[in-house]
């Protein structure tokens, strides 16, 4: 494979321009013996830097491209992947798929694969990796501002890129290619009670804010040393927008049509069908997912190749839609819904949800007795039929009273579900980026307010900083 230069956002550089993956993928199905084959492409570059102590432990780069050929014999189907580019390991992985397809059992909801899409023109962004230098000076802007406080800081810078490409022997080929940038931050005192943590995402690292993270990381890790413990139970909760993302992201992966329709999910109306029209949360919550928002090129495309559409989830806390894959959406008689899920270039990209006009400051004010949450962790399923979850708090819960913080707190378990506490709304914020995944690599983009809740159901306490 030729040597690939810095480009824009078109291609970022170390990952397959759309003249490239369009090669590979020309010779893997060139070579493919079955009735039907996909072939899927994923390049992807990253450069992070890690520091721990109050100094830069890590830094690295890598770069790697992937192939998997989906072979297709009637209703039966089987994938290989390879990271072997010639054609020999392409047409190779292309005859072994074909044989193992002829193996596995038929499949009846397989459906057949798309002809030729059409997609939107690609958004010329310029993108450049970072280089060490340039993230060692970030990480130096946080670990100088803690020591300079006496306390130690600990964070990640990451950079991706990335390409995914998908064609098939029906003429399909589409291609999408994407770039995005955290930086994370938790700043502990010496002695193991305080801990503040801050993060800052976006498309490219013009778009991080270090002194930002600083500031938030380290006065966080001041203010929350030496917590006490206050009783578990319901208390009117302020979430800061990284705790709102952990927990209302997941509505949208629980939209699941299919699941709804067999009474499987919080979306199923009792007595049969799904909860399309019905609302379910305060008139308030918008909740959508927008290629706009994608930190991608073209918005992206789901798993069979169709380009994903701006979707409305939930609207003034009405039920709008629900994600209906092929199959379900073939029998049910109704559209697909073209929102991701599944493949590589499939899943939800973005999501959102509108926001008000009240700040933090003014939800604290306004606060006569409460808790201040910044962010949740260990975050796990516990009832899907009421999307309810369990976690705990982390760097940086704090007790509210006559409208101020006052102390900070021993942090909590939570058991609550985000349409429960969407349902006891007080106030909104402005809507920003963020990252709320407990694995910062997972990508996307996420763009939440913080909120006021009544009633937040936190269930016992956690010893853990």
């Amino acid at each position: 494979m030729s040597a690939i230069a810095p480009r824009s956002l078109f291609a970022p550089a170390g990952v397959l321009t759309r003249t490239e993956a369009q090669e590979i993928a020309a010779r893997a199905l060139k070579n493919s013996p079955a009735e039907a084959t996909r072939v899927s492409i994923n390049s992807s570059a990253r450069a992070d830097t890690r520091f721990a102590l109050n100094q830069v432990t890590t830094s690295g780069e890598n770069q790697d491209t992937t192939v998997t050929i989906t072979a297709y014999v009637g209703n039966r189907s089987a994938s290989v992947t390879t990271n072997r580019l010639d054609e020999a390991s392409l047409a190779a992985a292309a005859k072994q798929a074909n044989e193992i397809a002829k193996l596995v059992p038929a499949n009846p909801e397989l459906m057949p694969e798309l002809g030729s899409q059409t997609y939107p023109m690609p958004k010329d962004r310029s993108f450049t990796m970072p280089t060490p230098s340039e993230r060692a000076l970030a990480a130096k802007q946080v670990t100088e501002l803690a020591r300079a406080a006496d306390l130690i800081a600990t964070g990640f810078i990451e950079s991706r890129s990335g390409a995914t490409a998908l064609a098939n022997s029906k003429g399909l080929f589409a291609y999408d290619a994407s770039a995005s940038m955290t930086m994370t931050a938790t700043v502990r005192s010496p002695d193991g009670t305080g801990s503040g943590w801050a993060c800052s995402d976006g498309v490219s690292f013009a778009d991080i804010d270090p002194k930002q993270v600083a500031a938030t990381a380290v006065q966080k890790a001041k203010e929350s040393r030496n917590p006490v413990a206050i009783e578990p139970g319901r208390y009117t909760t302020i979430l800061e927008p990284t705790a709102v993302g952990n927990l209302v992201q997941i509505i949208a992966g629980s939209m699941q049509a299919r699941a709804a329709d067999e009474g499987r999910s919080f979306f199923s109306k009792q007595g049969g069908g799904n909860k399309i029209g019905v609302k379910v949360v305060d008139p308030r919550v918008t909740l959508l997912s927008d290629p706009e928002d994608s930190p991608s090129t073209s918005g992206g495309f789901d798993g069979d190749g169709m380009p994903l559409e701006k979707v409305v989830w939930i609207e003034n806390g009405v039920v709008k839609t629900l994600n209906y894959d092929r199959f379900w959406a073939q029998k049910q008689g109704v559209p697909v819904t073209r929102a991701g899920g599944g493949g590589r270039g499939g899943g939800v990209r973005a999501v959102r949800m509108l926001g008000g006009t009240s700040s933090v400051a003014d939800m604290i004010k306004s606060t006569e007795r409460g808790i201040l949450v910044t962010r949740f962790w260990y975050i796990r399923p516990v009832d899907p039929r009421t999307v309810l979850y369990t976690g705990l708090t982390r760097d940086g819960t704090f007790l509210v009273e006559n409208g101020k913080v006052t102390r900070p707190i021993k942090n909590f378990r939570f058991n609550e579900s985000p349409i429960f506490f969407l349902n006891n709304l007080e106030a909104i914020g402005s809507t920003i980026r963020i990252n709320a995944s407990e694995n910062l690599s997972a990508g996307g983009a996420v763009y939440m307010p913080p909120l006021k809740v009544r009633d937040f159901t936190f269930s016992s306490l956690s010893d853990a900083v």
